[in-house]
Parts: structure tokens; C-alpha cells; sequence
């Protein structure tokens, strides 16, 4: 009886030893093979793109995920074999079962399909789609792998000494990593060498069948000067964001990793951007005109890029803690206003209402990005009226949205048909 009982109890004592050696197993390779997400780390740097003055740098050397900055080098690639003749951007290039198989964010390519150049281009820029970087990866090196060390010669070649690339997209490789240092590398040496095509980097929508998609760079509707580049993301990474802003004739080049959500990401950059701007007033590196305005025509374009302008006097400049932002608007003829659009306010003073305009694409970027905002200037019995508007939408549902969206960040919102003048 007593041995018959000794049995399930020897069992059960040798199941016990076998759980606790493999929570040995598993602590022990937790602690010797850290994951991914616990290398996300913040870097940044900013430089002047005429001389390659550094004006803000934060371990710029410091290994790190690309992530979808990936696809800066794929694009550099592309824009290679363009000049080389090896493509043009009508030829169609075959999806295959590896390409529709990479994980969102995607175009959704069906294997035996055909995609154009230019419309790879378009979505590797807006969509950051990973499935049309594994097509372009095929085409132009037979293999993802393949097409990943070519990526990696040139990134020596043009000096990115710390970059090593094992993908054309940017998804999760361990082997993968880059500096913010190369990524300033990478930006000034595609503008340098392949300028012609860098006006891509600046496009806000892209249509692809029956879809629309808008840039994840927020800075292009938020930031003024901002012309570009790209964001980026993966778990182990953070958000990412190489952007390049040209305000007066001076163009500076910013790399920011690590950030917490692409909304604090953003922020950020816009930060250590303006503290360069600042930089260089004060050494007399840039000469800032005085604001003008324009109010003639009735509608007064209102987004960042050609709107808004931190006007900033030497005097200003020695304290950055009280920095005054004027508005410079720039003339432009009435574009057509159909359709609808929301508005968020009336105002009797101009620049109030292009700072409400302001406000609202900054509080919902993902929701606006792909609105065009306007000032409309209107006479009433009381005086002239301007009204802060987004305009647009394809339809009265998804500026209810718009709205909506807004409203829970607590700003005042109402659709309106953007035809309409009352």
C-alpha cells in the first residue's frame, strides 16, 4: 500500500522540480537576452543642412531601431535606380505571396498584382506601407535579403558607419539598428543626390483604388517650413521622425527616437526646432521680416506651411522664455470651397482665428491631416467676421466625426457646407 502511494508522490515531487527548472531557464534568459522593447531609447539632433552645424544633439551616436525610418533608404534606393535607368516610375512591379504576407501597416497587395513605381513611392512615403517595401525590395535586388545589403553598402558609402540593414521595411530585426547621427547622414545626402525627387516627401494624401491615405508626418500640417521626411515606429523603437523644415532661406535637419507617442514625438521636435531657430537669430544667422497681411481676398490660407511664423527679434532671442508668435499670412486667390468643412469659430480679430485653426489641427492631427484649413473673411451688419475653418471632407458624416473628435478635447465644433456663406 505504501509503495503504491509512493509513486504518484515521487511523480508529483519530480513535476515540481521540472516547473522550477524551467522558471530558472526562463528568468535566466530574460536577464541575458533583454527584449526589444527595453533598448527604446530617446536620442535626437538637429542640424543646419547648409553647413552641417550641429545645433542640438542628445546621444546622436547611441544605437538604435529605425523602424519605418527604414524606408528613407528604400526610397534612396528607388530614386538610384531611377536616375540609373533601371526603372522609370510607370514600371509595374509583381507582388509576390512574401510581399502580402508582411504585417500592417500595408496597401493590402494581392500576390500576382502589379503596383507602378510612382504609386510605391507614394505609398512608402504616406502609408509607410510595408508590403509595397518588400515589392520594391524584389524588384530592384531579387531578394528582401539581398536588396538589405545592398541598403547596407550604400549606407556606408555615403557615410552611415553605425547603420546596418536587415529589411527594406523596418519590422522588427534585432540585427537592424542606426544612429540619429546616420539618419542626418541619410536625409542631407538624398537631398544632395536625389533633390528632384524629395518634393514626395511632402505629400499629404495619397489615393490608391478606392482608398485615400494621409502622411503620418503631422509636422507637415502643423509645423510652418516643414517639407518632409518621415516618421516611424515599432514597439522596441518608440515614435520616430526625421523631419526637414526651411524657414527663411535656412533649412534645418531634425532626428528625433525614442518618443513616448507620436503626439509627444512631435512635440519634441517642434521643441528642439524652435531652440535652433532661436539659436540662429541670435547669432544673426537668419533675419526674420516683419509680419504683413493680406486680408483683400475672402478666404486666407490658414495651414501651418504657409500661414504661421514665430517671429522672433534678437532682442526676444536672449529670452527664449518669452518668445512672441506673429502671423504672416501669405496672399493667395479664393480656392474652390465645396463640399464640407467644420468650423471652429468666429472671430472679429484675424489672428485669433487662425490660432483656433492652429489649435484644432494640433489637438486632432490623425483626424485633419488631410484638410485643407482656411480664414474666411465676412462682412455683416456688426463689422467683419473670421471664421476658422477645415475644409475637405468627403461628406457630412466625417466632419460629424471631425467634430466629435474635437469636442472631446473640449473645442468648440460645428460641420458646416463649405459652400455655404452664411
Amino acid at each position: 500500500m505504501a509503495k503504491s502511494q509512493s509513486v504518484p508522490r515521487n511523480s508529483w515531487m519530480r513535476g515540481i522540480v521540472s516547473v522550477f527548472l524551467c522558471l530558472i531557464a526562463i528568468v535566466s534568459f530574460t536577464v541575458l537576452v533583454p527584449s526589444l522593447a527595453s533598448a527604446r531609447t530617446y536620442t535626437a539632433m538637429i542640424i543646419d543642412a547648409d553647413t552641417g552645424k550641429t545645433l542640438h544633439e542628445y546621444r546622436p551616436d547611441h544605437k538604435v531601431y529605425p523602424a519605418s525610418l527604414t524606408k528613407i533608404m528604400t526610397l534612396y534606393m528607388v530614386f538610384d535606380a531611377l536616375e540609373r535607368g533601371k526603372i522609370s516610375l510607370s514600371t509595374r512591379m509583381k507582388v509576390s505571396k512574401r510581399a502580402w504576407g508582411q504585417a500592417p501597416s500595408k496597401l493590402g497587395l494581392k500576390p500576382g498584382e502589379t503596383i507602378s513605381v510612382k504609386d510605391a513611392i507614394l505609398a512608402l512615403v504616406t502609408k509607410s506601407a510595408n508590403d509595397v517595401a518588400v515589392v520594391v525590395a524584389e524588384h530592384l535586388g531579387g531578394t528582401e535579403i539581398k536588396f538589405a545589403q545592398m541598403m547596407t553598402t550604400e549606407a556606408r558609402r555615403i557615410g552611415m558607419s553605425r547603420t546596418t540593414f536587415r529589411n527594406a521595411s523596418g519590422l522588427p530585426n534585432r540585427g537592424q539598428m542606426t544612429t540619429a547621427r546616420d539618419m542626418i547622414t541619410m536625409a542631407v545626402a538624398l537631398r544632395k543626390n536625389y533633390g528632384k525627387y524629395y518634393h514626395y516627401f511632402a505629400t499629404q494624401k495619397f489615393r490608391f483604388g478606392n482608398r485615400t491615405y494621409g502622411n503620418h508626418n503631422n509636422l507637415l500640417a502643423s509645423y510652418y517650413g516643414t517639407d518632409g521626411i518621415k516618421t516611424g515606429y515599432i514597439n522596441a523603437s518608440g515614435f520616430n521622425l526625421v523631419a526637414s523644415v526651411n524657414r527663411n532661406g535656412k533649412r534645418l535637419i531634425g532626428v528625433v527616437f525614442g518618443g513616448r507617442t507620436a503626439r509627444t514625438r512631435d512635440a519634441q521636435m517642434k521643441k528642439i526646432l524652435d531652440q535652433a531657430y532661436v539659436k540662429l537669430i541670435k547669432e544673426g544667422e537668419i533675419i526674420v521680416p516683419r509680419p504683413r497681411i493680406s486680408p483683400e481676398d475672402k478666404i486666407l490660407p490658414a495651414d501651418a506651411q504657409l500661414l504661421i511664423a514665430k517671429r522672433n527679434s534678437l532682442r526676444e532671442a536672449e529670452q527664449p522664455g518669452r518668445i512672441d508668435t506673429q502671423t504672416i499670412v501669405t496672399r493667395m486667390k479664393p480656392e474652390n470651397t465645396a463640399g464640407w468643412g467644420i468650423q471652429v469659430g468666429a472671430f472679429s480679430d484675424q489672428r485669433r482665428a487662425q490660432e483656433a485653426v492652429l489649435a484644432a489641427a494640433r489637438t486632432a492631427p490623425d483626424v485633419l491631416r488631410l484638410t485643407r484649413a482656411a480664414v474666411e473673411q465676412q462682412t455683416n451688419g456688426t463689422g467683419i467676421v473670421y471664421r476658422a475653418r477645415l475644409l475637405g471632407f468627403d461628406g457630412e458624416n466625417e466632419a460629424r466625426a471631425a467634430c466629435a473628435a474635437l469636442r472631446r478635447e473640449n473645442l468648440a465644433c460645428i460641420p458646416v457646407n463649405a459652400g455655404d456663406a452664411g
